[in-house]
């Protein structure tokens, strides 16, 4: 017999009644916005009611609670499943300093206003912008990529802070994906790197409805998925009938029970649900059903047919009874946990509290390097990697790893007990992401939306497969860090394929994304000191393969300069500079060369070292006009890089020693020769916009 509530409708009207306000108010806001994509939410209300009134452990007073599960909705496309769930549960705002403020995150007028400007319903969930939404995504792929590195930040965080009765950290993982998400690339690395981690936990489901923007998923997309995951080493199984709540609930409790591998569950919808014409059909995926289609559905629903935005009584006290009451107490049981916890673990539980609020502990930068003159120097990836240990021993909770390339890149944790992340290791600090630039990229987003500190290292040229990853950690506000080395022609013999020229300035064209190239081994030091003070900026830090000279600042100026994007290192002695020489990494050493031979026949002549475009133009005017004087019109920048963009520096008088072309296989040497990258050149080049001979 149905249980009834006290207003006379039974449990099972009023799942369904919640159900179909979920489908009906994602039709009426893709229809009034006449874009959108009503049938994916239509199909998977049932699914998305069932995860979060039944199932998942979060409360909607408090979404940032450290232990809530989560949810993300990688078929970001079918964005009004989540506004409306986020309207319906009366999830609560929170700003960017964790302050939670008390009123909606989601409200029925922003659904009403789908898609506008303003709206806290935009076209796809955006993590910065509305509070409950846990990733970015919309680029298909990247929410399931980033499902693994939360759930891969749920086991390190488990294994360093829980003890024996303070399961402190036990949230799940639930990711909903569709076929596009499937045949996205950057999934099947993801799920691979997933299986072999072992990461229970984690949940995708498949909605598998057999449709595309183009048509049916037989034109393009006839693998076996279930086969494919069980090769993953995952656990699989499926639902046969999207609208069956208790199967779907039982399959949920089948992965909660689940230890060793993630689980996916394969559900079989069917897109555009109630729409008696568009159903099954690629017209429900990407287009508003229309005014008659929009009728006829309701009235499929048992809805009022031209009622809109209607949210029936009794829906929004469904959910306060079940998501709501089942969130607060999950909720209030661990708050009550975690203040026993940090009576008798008291310096863990700062470190958890410091994490969440992305703060650092005290002295974390203590015994950072400070590397003396050395006309030999040190590679920049070297330096870096010094640096790298240093603040991993001082913090926690900083981690990361490079796509196989952790000898090169130097990026690999050597510290006592640093270990490696594994299935049967998962406290280990060092992560060994494969051959997955893309997956990598993604699985550092989702560790960072996890609050911790991470960073993920490749060569620059294959900053290319990572690009769309880096691109949502700037979309998104993360403090990632990406640690880019053979950064020009320092690997010249491996040839045009491994020397980046159009990647920096593609990179510096991300907006938010701080890239720094730094000049010498003090100047890397002092990139991550201005980088791990970052909160809500992600970080690429491009460094070299060869030596570069490490510069006594005893002569030139203080390598602290990078916190300004860039500085004056060398002035002419007695009066102002009539030419000023800009260079970025291993062109500084180039530039100062020049710099003494300029000198040496009389010509005063700056230095400025400029390793971030962002942070310089971030500074004030003032500042920016004392580095590079506006009446100084002779100017010239160096960089083993495209041309592209270093005019706003040098000017329409000014000279960019650069790359037109691209590089060639020999050794390093001769590739400078050839390139014009030697203080001769550039001297010449000096020479030639003074009219001197």
């Amino acid at each position: 017999m149905q249980e009834r509530n006290p207003s006379g409708a039974n449990t099972g009207e009023l799942d369904q009644l919640a159900i179909n306000t979920i489908r009906t108010l994602s039709i009426d806001a893709v229809q009034q916005a006449k874009s959108g994509h009503p049938g994916t939410p239509m199909a998977l209300a049932p699914l998305v009611y069932t995860i979060w009134n039944r199932v998942m452990r979060f409360d909607p007073k408090d979404p940032i609670w450290p232990n809530r599960d989560r949810f993300i909705l990688s078929n970001g496309h079918a964005s009004m499943l989540l506004w409306s769930v986020l309207y319906l549960t009366g999830t609560r705002a929170v700003n960017a300093e964790y302050e939670r403020l008390g009123r909606p995150s989601v409200t029925l007028d922003d659904i009403r206003h789908f898609r506008q400007l303003g709206s806290k319903a935009p076209g796809h969930p955006e993590y910065h912008w509305v509070s409950g939404v846990e990733a970015t995504t919309g680029p298909l792929g990247q929410g399931v990529a980033n499902s693994v590195g939360m759930a891969i930040a749920r086991k390190w965080l488990a294994n360093r802070y829980n003890r024996p009765g303070f399961d402190i950290f036990d949230y799940d993982i639930y990711a909903i994906c569709g076929d596009g998400d499937l045949m996205e690339g950057v999934s099947s690395e993801a799920a691979s790197l997933a299986g072999h981690l072992g990461l229970d936990g984690l949940c995708w489901i498949y909605d598998n409805n057999h449709i595309t923007i183009e048509g049916e998923t037989r034109i393009t997309f006839t693998e076996d998925v279930a086969a494919r995951f069980l090769a993953y080493r995952w656990n699989v199984l499926r639902v046969s009938d999207a609208n069956d709540l208790e199967r779907i609930e039982d399959a949920l409790a089948i992965f909660q029970s689940t230890k060793g591998r993630p689980t996916l569950i394969i559900l079989d919808s069917h897109i555009g649900y109630g729409s008696p014409h568009k159903i099954d059909t690629a017209a429900a995926h990407g287009e508003p059903l229309g005014e008659e289609e929009v009728r006829l559905a309701k009235r499929a629903y048992g809805w009022p047919e031209d009622a809109k935005f209607l949210v029936p009584d009794g829906v929004m006290e469904q959910f306060d009874a079940g998501i709501g009451a089942r969130g607060a107490e999950a909720r209030r049981r661990w708050d009550a946990l975690f203040a026993d916890y940090r009576k008798q673990f008291p310096e863990l539980a700062t470190e958890i509290e410091q994490m969440q609020r992305r703060e650092l502990p005290a002295g974390w930068d203590r015994n950072l390097p400070t590397f003396p003159p050395d006309p030999k120097g040190i590679a920049g990836r070297d330096a870096s990697g010094q640096v790298l240990n240093v603040l991993a021993e001082n913090i926690p909770w900083f981690l990361g790893g490079s796509a196989d390339l952790g000898t090169s890149n130097k990026t690999t944790l050597k510290f006592p007990n640093a270990g490696d992340f594994e299935a049967e290791s998962p406290g280990g600090r060092n992560f060994h992401f494969g051959i997955r630039e893309h997956a990598m990229a993604a699985i550092v987003n989702g560790l960072s939306l996890s609050k911790l500190r991470a960073y993920g290292a490749t060569f620059v040229i294959f900053s290319d497969y990572a690009r769309p990853a880096i691109r949502l950690s700037a979309l998104m506000e993360l403090p990632t860090i990406f640690v880019l080395t053979h950064d020009a022609m320092g690997d010249g013999e491996d040839g045009p394929t491994h020397q980046p020229v159009e990647h920096l300035v593609s990179l510096r064209a991300i907006p938010g994304l701080v890239v720094l190239r730094p000049g010498d081994a003090n100047e890397v030091v002092e990139a991550y000191r201005y980088v791990l003070q970052l909160r809500h900026q992600p970080a690429v830090i491009a460094l070299s393969r060869q030596p570069l000279p490490t510069f006594d600042r005893r002569k030139y100026a203080s390598a602290a300069g990078v916190a300004r994007g860039a500085y004056v290192m060398a002035d002419a002695p007695g009066g102002s500079p009539e030419i000023i020489l800009i260079g970025s990494g291993s062109e500084v050493s180039l530039v100062v060369k020049a710099h003494e031979v300029l000198a040496s026949r009389g010509i005063r002549s700056r230095v400025v070292s400029m390793p971030s475009w962002d942070i310089f133009e971030h500074q004030p005017p003032s500042y920016r006009e004392e580095v590079l004087p506006p009446n100084v019109k002779a100017r010239i920048a160096v960089e083993q890089g495209s041309v592209l963009g270093w005019d706003r520096y040098v000017g329409a008088d000014g000279r960019v020693i650069g790359m037109k072309t691209f590089g060639a296989s020999a050794p390093l040497k001769e590739l400078q020769h050839k390139f014009g990258f030697e203080p001769g050149h550039i001297v010449e080049a000096a020479m030639e916009l003074l009219g001197r001979k």
